[in-house]
């Protein structure tokens, strides 16, 4: 199992171009555990959610909260059903069904009867729900010239992304061989 899981943590690596680096020695003299990482983003999560809470009472949204808003820009210019959009994000199956009918009612998200599969009803974002990830989008290109002032920001941005990604790929790997 463990020389499975490396052989996915080599192949995630070698997919993005990382080249491994000696850790011992950090250079700003932090040695940063996947604790503390998994402890900051738990905390850059529920940061974003009240800064989301706060950005939808500012436009008048009362009848969704942050989660569902995430479910919004999760559907974008797309029709799932309710399995694609379970695969595509981190929500269990009760959950979704409550969080979809409360979009659908908030006028939100439509459900589309499909013409397949009588039994699937896909849903996509309405004209309204268009609107709120448009603003919502407009708000957050303001925050991300606060974050990223420089090209420089842009590259760090771009790498602590594709290392979250890549500590993503291996949790999911080690998940699945467990």
């Amino acid at each position: 199992m463990i020389k499975k899981l490396l052989h996915e943590v080599t192949a995630a690596e070698t997919s993005i171009g990382y080249e491994a680096e000696d850790i011992s020695k950090p250079s700003h003299g932090v040695i940063v555990t996947h604790f503390e990482l998994a402890r900051t983003l738990d905390r850059l999560n529920r940061r974003f959610a009240m800064f989301l809470q706060t950005e939808l009472t500012k436009l008048g949204v009362t009848e969704i909260g942050p989660f569902q808003a995430m479910i919004l820009f999760g559907i974008g210019n797309d029709e799932f059903s309710v399995g694609q959009l379970l695969e595509r994000g981190n929500y269990s199956g009760t959950n979704m069904s409550y969080h979809l009918r409360q979009l659908s009612e908030g006028g939100f998200v439509e459900r589309v009867v499909s013409q397949r599969d009588r039994r699937s009803t896909p849903v996509r974002l309405s004209t309204k729900g268009q609107k709120l990830c448009a603003d919502l989008n407009a708000v957050g290109s303001l925050c991300n010239r606060f974050v990223a002032k420089s090209p420089d920001d842009l590259r760090n941005l771009a790498v602590a992304f594709q290392t979250l990604h890549k500590i993503d790929q291996v949790f999911e790997s080690a998940a699945r061989y467990r």
